[in-house]
């Protein structure tokens, strides 16, 4: 299975370069009130009693945790699950956590750990726009509203 990290990164390099890969795939990004209706599906589906963000990310905390609070210069340290909208792992990670710079992940990410504290656990409904956009990421198809449960084990 993938690195997250390396997905994350791929997709923070493709949100930074627009210009080039709209050019190159003419694809145009869809607005989160057009996948409203695919996120909050997801979440009634899975049992999930979720609060909208300002950004138009679901999530669902789980537990808050305690401790520290991670902002986008903080090192990370976390287990993870990660999921298409029709149930397919595109990437786990639950055993050893991953460490990477909170600054470096997909916008999701970094509006949605820093809801939460060490030790904490959040499910996360990403639209395709605070993720990877139109564009691609490894086995992750363009356009994608990404589901995420993360547990922030520590903030380094």
């Amino acid at each position: 299975m993938r690195n997250l990290f390396f997905v994350l990164l791929v997709g923070l390099i493709a949100a930074l370069m627009p210009g080039c890969t709209k050019g190159t795939t003419g694809c145009t990004p869809k607005t989160v009130a057009s996948e409203l209706a695919t996120m909050q599906n997801f979440a009634t589906t899975n049992g999930m009693s979720v609060q909208s963000h300002s950004s138009g990310m679901l999530y669902q905390i789980v537990n808050p945790g305690s401790g520290l609070t991670p902002a986008l210069t903080s090192r990370v340290s976390v287990r993870y699950t990660g999921k298409l909208m029709n149930g397919t792992i595109f990437d786990s990670n639950t055993g050893v956590p991953i460490q990477f710079l909170l600054g470096q992940v997909i916008p999701g990410w970094q509006l949605g750990l820093p809801l939460i504290k060490k030790g904490g656990v959040i499910r996360l409904i990403v639209p395709s726009s605070l993720a990877y956009g139109c564009n691609a990421a490894g086995s992750i198809p363009g356009d994608s509203v990404l589901y995420f449960e993360v547990e922030l084990v520590d903030v380094l």
